[in-house]
């Protein structure tokens, strides 16, 4: 059930509005269901429509009469309940219920206070009612009804369960401003999907997502096409704020319709965004010393995302939890910037839907979040390149995350963060699948010979016994076996390798186990081989996968991995 709340100066025009059927053709057979005392008159089963209509309104404004001067300029309060579509049609006595539950919990009418507001409700059609009151007690002092969409909205969650109705999706109060029905009526005129304040909005989180300073989140934003800039400044000449507006969206004067930072989201005011980039670690640019490696920020931010789920299941730091979400939101944001255009749509779909998750009443420790939104600010240097190798690993990553995120929300009841989670992950699957379609099909071609083969489906036998049919029988095997090769002539030992890939993370989230592995198997060879396995490896194995690179590898079955092949999760 939803509530909408609203107040008003003309008691009688809402009445006359309730009791209509001229003007509003869904308005069938109005008539009222509870009262403040159940024998207000109902100009809805009256003989004489138009005095007992003048009758209702004159004893509802009783108490305002009374109070003169002292009464609420806007004296009238109106509360619309509406059900779901799905949910049963309730009948009158149930409806009289839900109101009289409404106008206590809210404070205008609560329960064995004689002195309680005057109050109606009407029903009008099957599938919402209507209350009516006015804001002043019989005491004659106003309402006490502070926060009354709140507690409307929490007593309605609790009529919904006990009668057995639609339990609404609802939020934390942090969700970003909804665009007003005529932005939505603008944007349908101009030939645009999303709002002016939607677009603003993605754009100014992309900024953010790159931006290593607020001083060069703003240069972002000021360089983006069709976006117009206004940057506010203290006397001492510091930044205050700033408001955006698209170039071309104008009002009745002519003039752009600009949007603070604050109205765009609440977590993208100047000072929230300051915030979070004072918290940005930047990775070293030179080379690593002891490596000679120059760090590759994909697997970097790869790495850091893999920690994510970890810290969400486990962790009992809902500040760094909340952190690493909304840093994780910005790597989301700046993926379409990043990746190939063909995989564009899908990455932005999974941003947009994905913001809402990055937000809830938990104040976030920015602190704990700086590798990877360090690792994200240099993923700008290095985008999407060869057969996308990077992308993909970290999509297989993101996509753990989101099912995490899923989870975390979900135990502490953010029910529109949870909403949010599960839609993204339909979005990341989706750029998953495209995004790793290439490199998996390019380690499957590179698949070593069946006496390597064997060798690995022994260790993974031998390493993961409770996974290893589910792992042989993937259709991605053949690209872990060849990832397993890279691995052993790096200097790597396979069964080290693949124990450690277990280890980042349970594996009963994965869709596919042999993606997953591939894709950590193939990180955690970029580090340094142990000292003396480099120069072995160089001597034996890289010999020996030459030697037999023109054999005709065997079908799986024959290499000791027959069985039922394990469901793709």
């Amino acid at each position: 059930m939803i509530a909408k709340i609203t107040n008003g100066k003309s008691t009688g025009k809402l009445i006359g509005y309730l009791y209509d059927t001229k003007k509003a053709k869904d308005h069938t057979d109005p008539h009222m269901v509870a009262s403040w005392d159940g024998f207000a008159p109902d100009p809805g089963r009256a003989h004489d429509f138009t005095t007992a209509k003048d009758q209702l309104v004159q004893a509802l404004d009783l108490r305002v009469k009374q109070a003169g001067d002292r009464a609420p300029i806007q004296h009238v309060w109106h509360c619309s309940i509406r059900a779901a579509p799905t949910d049963r049609i309730l009948s009158d006595e149930e409806w009289a219920d839900i109101a009289r539950r409404v106008v206590h919990a809210t404070g205008i009418a609560p329960d064995g206070d004689p002195d309680g507001c005057r109050w109606v409700a009407v029903r009008h059609a099957p599938d919402h009612i209507h209350i009516a009151a006015t804001k002043v007690r019989g005491d004659l002092r106003p309402a006490r009804h502070w926060n009354d969409y709140l507690t409307a909205d929490k007593e309605l969650a609790a009529i919904e369960t006990e009668y057995g109705l639609h339990q609404v999706v609802r939020g934390d109060r942090t969700a970003a401003k909804r665009p007003t029905r005529a932005e939505k009526e603008k944007a349908q005129r101009e030939g645009h999907q999303l709002t002016a304040r939607e677009r603003l909005r993605s754009t100014a989180r992309a900024a953010v997502a790159v931006a290593t300073s607020p001083q060069e989140f703003l240069l972002l934003l000021d360089g983006m096409e069709g976006v117009l800039v206004d940057i506010r400044y203290f006397p001492s000449g510091d930044v205050r704020g700033y408001k955006v507006a698209l170039k071309g969206d104008t009002n009745a004067e002519g003039e752009p319709i600009w949007f603070s930072g604050s109205e765009l989201a609440p977590d993208l005011s100047f000072p929230k965004i300051s915030e979070r980039l004072a918290a940005t670690e930047l990775p070293p640019a030179n080379q690593q010393p002891s490596t000679g490696r120059t760090p590759n920020p994909w697997h970097q931010a790869t790495a850091a995302a893999s920690r994510i789920p970890d810290i969400l299941d486990h962790g009992d730091n809902d500040a760094a939890a909340q952190a690493h979400l909304a840093a994780f939101g910005e790597a989301l944001d700046a993926l379409p910037l990043l990746a190939p255009k063909s995989i564009r749509p899908q990455l932005s779909q999974a941003a947009t839907a994905f913001e809402r998750a990055t937000r809830s009443r938990q104040r976030a420790d920015h602190e704990h979040a700086r590798a990877l939104r360090g690792a994200v600010r240099a993923m700008r240097s290095q985008p999407v390149t060869g057969d996308g190798t990077g992308l993909a690993m970290f999509l297989d990553a993101a996509v753990l995350v989101v099912i995490a995120a899923a989870r975390w929300h979900e135990l502490r009841r953010h029910d529109q963060q949870v909403a949010a989670a599960r839609q993204t992950l339909l979005h990341l699957q989706a750029a998953y699948h495209q995004a790793a379609a290439a490199p998996l099909a390019a380690l499957a071609q590179r698949r070593p010979p069946a006496q390597l083969v064997r060798h690995y489906v022994d260790q993974i036998r031998q390493t993961l016994p409770d996974y290893a049919e589910q792992v042989l029988g993937d259709p991605a095997w053949d690209a872990l076996a060849a990832a397993l090769a890279n691995a052993e002539a790096a200097g790597h030992a396979p069964t080290t390798l693949l124990q450690h890939a277990a280890d980042q993370r349970t594996l009963d989230d994965a869709r596919s186990l042999a993606e997953v592995l591939t894709w950590r198997v193939h990180r955690l060879t970029q580090r340094p081989a142990p000292s003396g396995r480099a120069a072995q490896a160089s001597s034996t194995v890289a010999p020996r996968v030459a030697r037999y690179a023109q054999v005709e590898s065997v079908p799986p079955r024959q290499l000791g991995s027959e069985g039922p092949h394990g469901r793709r999760r």
